[in-house]
């Protein structure tokens, strides 16, 4: 569990909207609790000397940039477009999307823009505008304020805008023509936090808590048991984080070998293992691993 003296609470912004269910569950996983009623946007902490405030991602970096908030979540992207001054803690890899130039499919040109001036429409204005720049386009920005992928073919020849699937894209007739960035869910922290020796050692402890949980993830433990004479083969086979754990079975009959498995070596593991001689495998889902 997460302690500290008694000092200023750990201020932890957390994003509303689309993130907001992952990084809840992020924190849970975690054994942090957030309790709060459907309209609260100061959720209790079940850690010590921690507060919350639910706020939308661009306004958790607008407070991490200017102090008024120690630590909190937010995307890559809008990072990228407020130029936020934050310190990137752990990318969480949870909710991510790619930032892309989409037109109709009707007004490209062997699937590129036309050369002609364009309109572009998008909430990334900064980012938008670099990428105009870049690709030496002849075009107007125009600003949207969500619902972006409505404003081609009439309002706009062009958006700016992010996407997790493309599902949405093309379900309004848009084709990608050039991606900008990619982003994710990712902790931040503001500069001085860190400098404070009681909020960096709150800070570094919620990073470790959370990252034990995403590394967890990517793993299961696999045990499985083995002929005395088999041992070595199916340690030297079995893929672990450093070396595997093996104990004695009763009366001789061989040894129990566990490990933490990546999920995706998991199929080849086992099939490994069960050439090896191995038996009785067992796999477990891990909830939080820290090295």
């Amino acid at each position: 569990m997460l302690s500290r003296a008694a000092g200023p609470s750990l201020r932890l912004g957390l994003p509303k909207g689309r993130m907001q269910d992952s990084v809840r569950a992020l924190l849970s996983d975690a054994g942090i609790q957030l309790r709060s009623g459907p309209r609260d946007y100061r959720p209790s902490v079940s850690l010590p000397g921690m507060e919350a405030k639910i706020l939308k991602p661009q306004n958790v970096l607008e407070m991490l940039h200017v102090g008024s908030r120690d630590v909190g979540f937010a995307g890559a992207d809008w990072v990228a477009e407020l130029k936020a001054e934050v310190v990137e803690l752990l990318d969480t890899e949870l909710d991510p999307v790619h930032l892309v130039a989409a037109a109709p499919i009707g007004l490209l040109v062997e699937g590129q823009l036309p050369s002609r001036p364009l309109v572009v429409a998008s909430e990334y204005e900064r980012l938008t505008r670099c990428w105009i720049e870049q690709r030496n386009l002849e075009a107007r920005f125009v600003r949207s304020y969500g619902a972006t992928e409505v404003f081609p073919p009439e309002d706009a020849d062009c958006i700016v805008d992010n996407s997790a699937t493309g599902s949405t894209l093309r379900a309004n007739g848009l084709e990608i023509v050039d991606e900008v960035l990619r982003s994710s869910t990712r902790l931040y922290a503001h500069p001085a936090a860190l400098d404070d020796p009681q909020r960096r050692q709150a800070i570094d402890q919620l990073v470790t808590l959370l990252r034990s949980v995403l590394d967890a993830r990517q793993r299961v433990m696999l045990e499985v048991n083995v002929p005395a004479g088999q041992l070595e083969a199916v340690i030297a086979i079995m893929p672990c984080m450093r070396e595997p754990t093996v104990a004695p079975l009763h009366a001789g009959a061989g040894y129990a070998v566990k490990a933490a498995v990546p999920r995706e070596q998991l199929p080849t593991a086992i099939t490994a293992v069960k050439a090896h001689g191995g038996t009785d495998v067992v796999v477990t889902r891990l909830s939080q691993i820290v090295a």
